[in-house]
């Protein structure tokens, strides 16, 4: 069933080769007790190692069941030691965290026996060799002779047609020596077995043939087998360790070692706990940003403007395809209006809006463009003022909600188109312009009561503008007259923005009801200078022939214009609507070309994106630090591997002994690194989740607003253990390899 032809094996020492065996040739049968003796280094163990296929020949052939091994690869010689060899060793060579039955087991899944048989015919073997009283034990805890027995239970629980048994009796006392070499007697009836040994009593004893070797080449061989040739064959199953094996071999030795484990664990984390921290607090950003949206942005408008002049509105830019191709020493010109939009607003859309379903917004407001004439009267003076100079802006929320978004600090909110009020800026700050402007000397005390009940005219068209010669000249020599007959606008209360409102166009100046632009382009629209610039396409006011827009800007800035709004703003009550309103818009623009369709700005959701990309990239960047600790974390993963390796080569030696291979040794060690990088993960995202408390309570004790900060998303926290486990088994991958690669005689060595 097993010959050795011609066998010899060299080793290569220094620069020369040790010959360790020599044109050994031997032949066996079934049911001998083979014992070979010889002194040390005569090569005993060399020629088992070579028989049970843990080393490799340098010539010759080993023959079984008269199949050459000549052109075995790798995972021949695996499956040949799984199915066909059981191993006995000196010093047992037992995995010390695993327990009697797993050891006895542990061949069994090389082989891919399901768990049910594999358990039973561990607990049979073991009954066999009279332990099974001690098959949940770990070995540290048995005897020498019953950690031997657990040796040859292991040999036998997968019925190998050979065992080998390397000075089984060595580190035993004579009587449990005597009983080990019993049971492997009774073993070999059926079996083969070879036992290396240097007792010639116990070969003479127990050994049914004995052959010694002498420098490499047998001088002795008590009865030798010339029987015929074995045509047999040999067809061993392959061997396959699952990935579930590996996890428990990896978990049970890192449970010896919790404290190490633990700490490395708790070091790797730290990067997740960084980054996760990071995150949750980008998240808790996002979700206070939405519910800003929703709660208090959901207040400003949806615009639609011509975006020409800020006055308008902002401008609203899109993607273009404005490419310009240049040769390489050419300058290339760029017009930036090419990508701003101008909206044409028209009557058909401004009757197009009109049907739009009222449950979806609140108020529209229509702004003509027109800009009031503004006077004032201080010391029997009447002036005109510039509308910048006190900043005069109709309020940009609807009436009904003023109460919202500012707080009157004195007085109160207009009640009426005519009526204005004074807004301030924190700390009750007004700029000094409009404190001029309004007539007050900056240097005195001024007081609420000095403010309210302020009067500002706005002149009428007919007042201010007179004929002369076919053109129209303010009346700047008779301003009194002017500021008699025009609207009186009367201070009513001064107000300041809260605290969560979002500032559109200053924060301190005169603010009026949007009614009133209405109320003035009626008084105006009928105006001489209203009719004489209608009639005609020359300018009133220089003689100059205007084009169309021309003389459109002109009308609507006199307030001669009530027809097509320069701005509209569309006001709802939640994001919902506001997303039916520009749905609403896209419908018209269906069919349109680009100049003619309508793009409007929604502000809240402008502001949202603009901090939400903010807090993006303060976020990328703080992750990036973070992340530093994640590579550091897989280069420590990498060295604890290392040491793993270092620690557990014996293991790897007795897994390869027993048929597994090279792919399993690393999968053994890769099943660690994801141990380590999950137990990581979840412990790193599990003291994120527990941080956020204290951060929400701290952030929370200095701004109230920012409740909640910190919120962990659990898509998040599953991805960082992944992360985690990736990157663990990234950094053990190259230990793992490592190890692998392991000469199996070597690591058996290693104590």
């Amino acid at each position: 069933m097993l010959e050795l032809i011609n066998i010899s094996k060299d080793y290569k020492v220094g620069t020369g080769a040790f010959r360790a065996l020599n044109d050994v040739s031997l032949k066996f049968r079934k049911g001998e007790f083979v014992a070979i003796l010889g002194h040390s280094g005569c090569g005993k163990t060399t020629a088992l190692n070579i028989i049970g296929g843990l080393d490799r020949y340098t010539e010759g052939d080993l023959v079984i069941n008269g199949t050459s091994t000549k052109s075995f690869s790798e995972r021949d010689w695996d499956a040949y030691r799984n199915n066909s060899i059981g191993f006995v060793f000196q010093s047992y060579n037992l995995i010390s965290h695993l327990s009697v039955l797993d050891n006895v087991e542990l061949g069994l899944t090389l082989s891919g026996v399901n768990k049910a048989e594999r358990r039973e015919r561990a607990i049979d073997v073991l009954q066999r060799v009279g332990l099974e009283t001690h098959m949940y034990k770990k070995p540290t805890l048995l005897s020498g002779g019953e950690m031997q027995r657990v040796a040859i239970a292991r040999a036998l629980v997968n019925n190998p047609d050979i065992m080998l048994a390397d000075e089984p009796t060595g580190a035993l006392d004579s009587k449990t020596a005597r009983e080990i070499l019993d049971l492997i007697k009774d073993i070999s009836k059926d079996k083969l077995v070879i036992m290396v040994t240097h007792e010639a009593k116990y070969a003479e004893e127990y050994a049914s043939r004995t052959i010694k070797l002498l420098d490499g080449e047998i001088i002795e061989d008590s009865n030798s087998f010339k029987g015929p040739e074995d045509v047999s064959g040999y067809v061993a199953n392959k061997t396959a360790m699952s990935f579930w094996t590996a996890l428990k071999l990896s978990f049970n030795n890192l449970k010896t070692k919790k404290f190490r484990t633990t700490i490395t664990a708790l070091a790797s984390s730290i990067g997740i706990i960084g980054v996760g921290l990071v995150l949750s607090i980008s998240n808790g950003f996002s979700g206070i940003l939405d519910e800003l949206e929703s709660d208090q942005l959901v207040g400003l408008p949806i615009m639609i403007t011509e975006g020409e002049s800020f006055m308008m509105g902002p401008p609203i830019h899109i993607e273009g395809d404005n490419e310009v191709t240049a040769g390489e020493d050419e300058i290339v010109v760029y017009d930036e209006d090419d990508d701003i939009h101008i909206n044409d607003i028209t009557t058909e859309f401004v009757e197009y809006l009109d049907l739009m379903d009222s449950s979806t917004y609140t108020t529209i407001q229509y702004n003509y463009g027109y800009q009031p004439t503004l006077l004032i009267e201080t010391d029997n003076i009447s002036k005109t003022i510039f509308n910048h100079e006190i900043n005069f802006t109709s309020y940009i929320t609807p009436e009904d909600e003023l109460a919202d978004y500012y707080e009157i600090i004195s007085g109160d909110f207009p009640q009426n188109p005519y009526e204005v009020t004074l807004l301030v800026g924190a700390g009750k700050k007004v700029s000094i312009d409009v404190i001029e402007t309004l007539g007050f000397d900056p240097d005195v005390v001024i007081t609420y009561d000095d403010i309210i009940g302020t009067n500002i005219y706005v002149a009428k068209n007919n007042d201010y503008f007179t004929e002369t010669n076919n053109l129209f000249i303010p009346q700047l020599a008779h301003l009194d007259t002017v500021l008699a007959g025009g609207v009186e606008l009367t201070i009513t209360g001064i107000v300041q923005m809260l605290d969560d409102t979002i500032s559109i166009g200053g924060d301190n100046g005169i603010y009026y009801l949007y009614s009133l632009e209405e109320e003035l382009i009626n008084l105006n629209i009928d105006s001489d200078i209203c009719v004489a610039q209608k009639d005609t396409n020359i300018s009133v006011f220089t003689g100059e022939i205007l084009s169309n827009d021309e003389k459109f800007n002109t009308l609507s800035y006199l307030g001669c214009n009530n027809t097509v709004p320069r701005m509209v703003n569309i006001y709802s009550d939640s994001v919902e609507n506001k997303t039916s309103i520009k749905e609403y818009i896209s419908e018209y623009n269906e069919g349109l070309s680009e100049d003619d369709q309508i793009h409007e700005l929604d502000l809240a959701e402008t502001i949202g994106d603009t901090m939400g990309t903010i807090i993006g990239m303060i976020s990328i960047v703080l992750s990036s630090f973070a992340s530093i600790s994640l590579v550091v974390s897989s280069v420590m993963i990498g060295i604890i591997i290392y040491i793993s390796v270092l620690e557990r080569t014996k293991e790897i030696g007795i897994i390869r002994s027993l048929g597994g291979r090279k792919k399993d040794v690393s999968r053994v060690f890769n099943a660690e690194s994801i141990i380590i990088g999950a137990f990581a993960g979840i412990l790193g995202v599990t003291i994120t989740y527990l941080l956020t408390f204290p951060i929400n309570m701290l952030v929370t004790r200095f701004e109230p607003e920012l409740t909640g900060v910190a919120q962990v998303n659990v898509l998040h926290l599953l991805a960082l253990i992944l992360i985690s486990t990736v990157l663990t088994f990234i950094g053990g991958y190259i230990p793992s390899r490592m190890a692998a690669k392991k000469n199996p005689v070597e690591a058996l060595r290693v104590e």
